[in-house]
Protein backbone atom coordinates (compact mmCIF):
# COMPACT_ATOMS: atom_id res chain seq x y z
CA UNK A 1 0.00 0.00 0.00
CA UNK A 2 1.54 3.49 -1.16
CA UNK A 3 2.09 6.06 2.21
CA UNK A 4 2.98 2.77 4.22
CA UNK A 5 6.58 3.36 6.45
CA UNK A 6 9.13 0.54 5.12
CA UNK A 7 10.28 0.19 8.47
CA UNK A 8 8.32 0.01 11.16
CA UNK A 9 10.74 0.25 14.27
CA UNK A 10 11.34 3.91 15.89
CA UNK A 11 15.61 5.47 15.15
CA UNK A 12 16.90 5.13 18.14
CA UNK A 13 19.96 7.83 17.92
CA UNK A 14 21.27 7.42 21.03
CA UNK A 15 22.24 3.90 20.31
CA UNK A 16 23.07 5.52 16.34
CA UNK A 17 25.26 8.05 18.02
CA UNK A 18 27.28 5.19 20.22
CA UNK A 19 27.74 3.14 16.66
CA UNK A 20 30.67 5.50 15.80
CA UNK A 21 33.69 7.46 17.57
CA UNK A 22 34.81 10.08 14.33
CA UNK A 23 33.92 13.83 14.05
CA UNK A 24 32.82 16.08 11.80
CA UNK A 25 31.64 12.70 9.49
CA UNK A 26 27.63 12.61 9.26
CA UNK A 27 25.30 9.48 9.56
CA UNK A 28 22.44 9.18 8.07
CA UNK A 29 19.51 7.23 10.23
CA UNK A 30 16.15 8.22 8.32
CA UNK A 31 15.08 9.44 4.92
CA UNK A 32 12.25 12.22 5.18
CA UNK A 33 10.58 13.72 2.01
CA UNK A 34 13.84 13.84 0.15
CA UNK A 35 15.81 14.89 2.92
CA UNK A 36 18.73 13.31 4.78
CA UNK A 37 17.77 12.75 8.79
CA UNK A 38 21.46 12.28 10.36
CA UNK A 39 23.53 12.47 13.71
CA UNK A 40 26.99 13.61 13.67
CA UNK A 41 29.34 14.14 16.25
CA UNK A 42 31.71 17.17 16.67
CA UNK A 43 34.11 19.15 18.40
CA UNK A 44 36.44 21.39 17.72
CA UNK A 45 36.25 23.82 14.56
CA UNK A 46 34.70 23.28 11.84
CA UNK A 47 35.31 25.29 7.71
CA UNK A 48 33.80 27.88 6.70
CA UNK A 49 31.38 27.59 4.37
CA UNK A 50 27.89 28.49 2.67
CA UNK A 51 25.52 26.33 1.08
CA UNK A 52 24.35 28.11 -1.96
CA UNK A 53 21.16 26.31 -2.43
CA UNK A 54 19.57 25.27 0.56
CA UNK A 55 19.30 26.30 4.31
CA UNK A 56 21.12 24.49 7.44
CA UNK A 57 19.60 22.90 9.92
CA UNK A 58 21.31 22.03 13.52
CA UNK A 59 19.85 20.61 16.45
CA UNK A 60 21.87 19.90 19.84
CA UNK A 61 20.96 16.56 21.03
CA UNK A 62 24.18 16.97 23.44
CA UNK A 63 27.04 19.27 24.38
CA UNK A 64 27.28 22.68 22.84
CA UNK A 65 27.40 24.63 20.08
CA UNK A 66 28.56 27.74 18.33
CA UNK A 67 27.59 28.72 14.74
CA UNK A 68 29.99 31.46 14.08
CA UNK A 69 28.50 33.83 11.17
CA UNK A 70 30.12 37.13 10.00
CA UNK A 71 26.84 39.32 11.48
CA UNK A 72 27.17 37.46 15.11
CA UNK A 73 27.87 34.21 16.74
CA UNK A 74 24.63 31.69 17.66
CA UNK A 75 25.17 29.10 21.25
CA UNK A 76 22.97 26.26 21.46
CA UNK A 77 22.25 24.14 24.13
CA UNK A 78 20.71 20.36 24.39
CA UNK A 79 17.15 20.37 22.97
CA UNK A 80 17.83 24.01 20.40
CA UNK A 81 18.10 24.45 17.36
CA UNK A 82 19.09 27.03 14.81
CA UNK A 83 18.78 27.01 11.00
CA UNK A 84 21.39 29.29 9.06
CA UNK A 85 19.70 30.91 6.08
CA UNK A 86 21.43 29.57 2.76
CA UNK A 87 23.54 31.41 1.01
CA UNK A 88 25.20 32.47 4.68
CA UNK A 89 29.00 31.64 5.31
CA UNK A 90 29.03 30.07 9.00
CA UNK A 91 31.44 27.82 10.69
CA UNK A 92 30.19 25.45 13.62
CA UNK A 93 32.93 25.06 17.07
CA UNK A 94 32.49 22.89 19.25
CA UNK A 95 34.60 23.74 22.49
CA UNK A 96 33.37 19.66 23.51
CA UNK A 97 32.03 16.61 22.10
CA UNK A 98 28.60 17.44 20.66
CA UNK A 99 26.12 15.56 19.34
CA UNK A 100 23.60 16.91 17.04
CA UNK A 101 20.21 16.04 14.50
CA UNK A 102 20.67 17.60 11.09
CA UNK A 103 18.80 17.83 8.06
CA UNK A 104 19.22 18.62 5.03
CA UNK A 105 18.39 17.59 0.91
CA UNK A 106 19.79 14.38 0.65
CA UNK A 107 23.36 15.00 -1.72
CA UNK A 108 23.98 18.23 -0.12
CA UNK A 109 28.02 18.31 1.27
CA UNK A 110 28.61 19.21 4.33
CA UNK A 111 31.00 21.79 3.02
CA UNK A 112 29.15 23.18 0.55
CA UNK A 113 31.64 22.13 -1.88
CA UNK A 114 31.38 18.32 -3.15
CA UNK A 115 35.19 18.06 -3.62
CA UNK A 116 35.84 18.64 -0.13
CA UNK A 117 32.65 17.69 1.67
CA UNK A 118 32.42 14.51 4.32
CA UNK A 119 31.60 10.92 2.93
CA UNK A 120 28.02 10.51 4.04
CA UNK A 121 27.26 6.65 5.79
CA UNK A 122 24.13 5.15 6.34
CA UNK A 123 24.00 3.45 9.65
Amino acid sequence: MSGEPANREPVDLAAKLASFGEHWSPRVVAGFNGHDVMVVKVQGEFVWHSHPETDDFFFVLKGRLTIRMREGDVTLLPGQLFVVPKGVEHCPVAEEETHLLLIEPAGTPNTGDPATAATKHAI
